[in-house]
């Protein structure tokens, strides 16, 4: 709550970061299915080539470690591949708006299969710098 009531000084940029979550949306499907749905994804990916707004993207291997602790000293199979919640990959992409944003990830057709798609700006500063810089300008 003590951190809301302050203004973030974070400024977003013109690009969005598309987060998409959920790595086994696609369990169950037939070796058809999948292609087919693989065809219209890939179809969208092009689109954001092809409008001029990919900056890029990225699949992630479905496991990592979790690096916590000083100096790291704690580090633990940290990403659950099977989770929702786990980032299968992501897209960048630039673009003038939230909205805007999130219409684009709105169209992604895998949506409708269980994954999911975080919509995140990128910011000018990581909010510690911004907040340093904020505080030497008043």
């Amino acid at each position: 709550q003590r951190n809301r009531a302050r203004m973030n000084p974070q400024n977003p940029t013109d690009e969005y970061l598309l987060l998409i979550r959920g790595t086994h949306w696609n369990h169950g499907m037939s070796p058809s299915e999948l292609q087919h749905v693989m065809t219209d994804f890939y179809a969208w990916v092009d689109g954001l080539g092809k409008a001029g707004i990919h900056r890029g993207a990225q699949p992630l291997v479905e496991e990592g470690k979790l690096v916590t602790g000083p100096k790291g000293t704690t580090v633990t199979d940290g990403v659950f591949a099977e989770s929702k919640e786990a980032i299968a990959g992501y897209f960048r992409i630039a673009v003038s708006s939230m909205d805007e944003a999130v219409r684009i990830a709105q169209q992604c057709p895998i949506l409708q299969y269980g994954a999911t798609i975080e919509v995140r700006p990128i910011a000018d500063l990581c909010r510690p710098m911004a907040e340093v810089k904020s505080a030497t300008q008043h």
